[in-house]
């Protein structure tokens, strides 16, 4: 089914730390707005560009269904790419267009316990799925940000320990993958969610939680949101290559 291309209207932003800004967008798009249930719910802004839109893909931080806004949180590095000085320098009124949403992950019900890891392009769909676990939930979630500054603290159960890395001068992903890694493996049967920076997560985590754990694909959602070095355009090539390479791959790896 063909997504619906809606105009939203910026109603304020807010600097969250050096490189995280929020943006809430409402007015009238959010009429055809359909919420689908997943908490790594995702939209594709269009972007102006000097020949036709330039589409990225960002997770829905939250839906406010009383005041008709959603809230994406851009991460933002000065000048590079097209969405984060966006976001830096977006007022109310300003007009955005987006197409979705999609999605395919939501915490499940019946799982002993969660992993969630990510980077800071994960950081709004665990913080979601955190929000969506029950009081009793247990689990392990690793976050991975530049520095301290960058940590946001997120309503997640008594259960549900959260350990935040910092990246610092390594490569994106190194240190967040070292950390999943070396945590103890709990009892019990895990729903995984794992997301970032496409090389650490599916050139390491991915074989670590598939292979090494024994994890089935239906309780696994893991993919790379991003690759370092690549625009998104270029990342789309990557991985449908990458898909088209593992056809023959055998079921369970």
């Amino acid at each position: 089914m063909a997504r619906v291309r809606t105009t939203f209207v910026v109603q304020n932003t807010i600097r969250l730390s050096e490189h995280l800004i929020r943006v809430h967008l409402g007015g009238p798009g959010f009429a055809a707005f359909q919420p689908n249930g997943f908490t790594d719910a995702y939209v594709k802004l269009a972007f102006p560009g000097a020949d036709g839109d330039i589409m990225r893909t960002y997770t829905v931080r939250s839906i406010d269904p009383a005041a008709q806004e959603i809230a994406i949180d851009f991460v933002y590095h000065g000048d590079e790419g097209v969405a984060g000085p966006w976001a830096v320098a977006a007022e109310p009124g300003d007009t955005i267009d987006l197409l979705g949403p999609g999605g395919a992950y939501a915490p499940r019900a019946d799982a002993d316990w969660h992993l969630l890891a990510g980077d800071d392009s994960a950081l709004p769909a665990i913080a979601a799925a955190c929000a969506a676990l029950p009081g009793d939930a247990v689990g392990r979630v690793f976050v991975e940000v530049s520095a301290p500054a960058d940590e946001l603290a997120f309503v997640h159960p008594e259960g549900v320990e959260l350990t935040w890395i910092h990246r610092g001068d390594a490569d994106p992903g190194e240190r967040l993958a070292a950390a999943v890694r070396a945590e103890p493996w709990l009892d019990g049967q895990p729903h995984v969610f794992i997301h970032g920076e496409a090389q650490a997560v599916m050139d390491d985590l991915r074989p670590y939680i598939r292979k090494e754990r024994g994890i089935t694909a239906e309780w696994a959602s893991i993919s790379g949101y991003w690759r370092r070095g690549r625009t998104e355009e270029g990342f789309r090539r990557w991985k449908s290559e990458l898909a088209e390479s593992e056809k023959g791959t055998p079921a369970g790896v």
